[in-house]
């Protein structure tokens, strides 16, 4: 399994880097969009699979948002999550927090607080 934020520059070594019947989760751009590729690569490289999931389809229906979120919440609550919040601005400082998020500046979460 190989989970993808990157996109462009890294999808081939992505395939490459994978056993066979094994599965590619691209989900960012961050060098830009997967370029087209012909599905036979997926079987000569070994009957892989490519997913592009966005969370909109898997919290289409209420109860599934509910359901997911219980999921997340509870396993914050058990701590098996850790939600790391390494800077807080006030909601005043808005348009500071963005330009820090955008140079880099942050790590962890970013909470603006009234």
């Amino acid at each position: 399994m190989v989970y993808d934020g990157v996109g462009k520059d890294v999808f081939m070594g992505s395939l490459d880097s994978l056993r066979t019947l094994g599965m590619l989760v691209t989900y960012g751009n961050a060098s830009g969009p997967v370029p087209p590729f012909d599905p036979l690569l997926l079987a000569q490289k070994g009957s892989l699979f490519v997913t592009r999931p966005t969370l909109m389809h898997y919290t289409a229906k209420r109860a599934d948002l509910e359901a997911l979120g219980g999921e997340l919440f509870a396993m914050v609550g058990s701590g098996k999550v850790r939600i790391e919040i390494n800077q807080t601005y006030p909601l005043a400082a808005a348009a500071q927090a963005h330009r820090d998020l955008e140079a880099r500046r942050t790590t962890g979460s970013t909470i603006l607080l009234p």
